[in-house]
């Protein structure tokens, strides 16, 4: 066998290791288009998650700013009638 021929065997069976790796790899990875479409569809999922998660905040905000609102309140009545047993008892 020549030094061409030995260098051509060699060459071929690179080549073949090589399109198994990529077959390989092909198969491992997917569907190209499979593969952007599942990405697409995630990155959809995750914006209106993001805006769930934005709203869901902005009313966990608003729901902070009754029930402070409410203590206060609840605490002046409490201080009011306080107030008005401790009036009685003193008539």
């Amino acid at each position: 066998m020549s030094v061409i021929e030995s260098a051509a065997t060699r060459l071929d069976k690179a080549l073949s290791r090589l399109e198994g790796a990529v077959g390989s790899l092909f198969v491992r990875s997917g569907d190209p288009v499979l593969l952007r479409q599942e990405l697409a569809a995630m990155m959809e999922d995750r914006a209106r998650l993001a805006e769930q998660l934005d709203e869901s905040l902005a009313r966990e905000k608003e729901l902070q700013t009754l029930a402070d609102e409410a203590s206060e309140a609840l605490g002046a009545a409490i201080a009011e009638v306080r107030a008005a047993l401790g009036r009685e008892g003193q008539s």
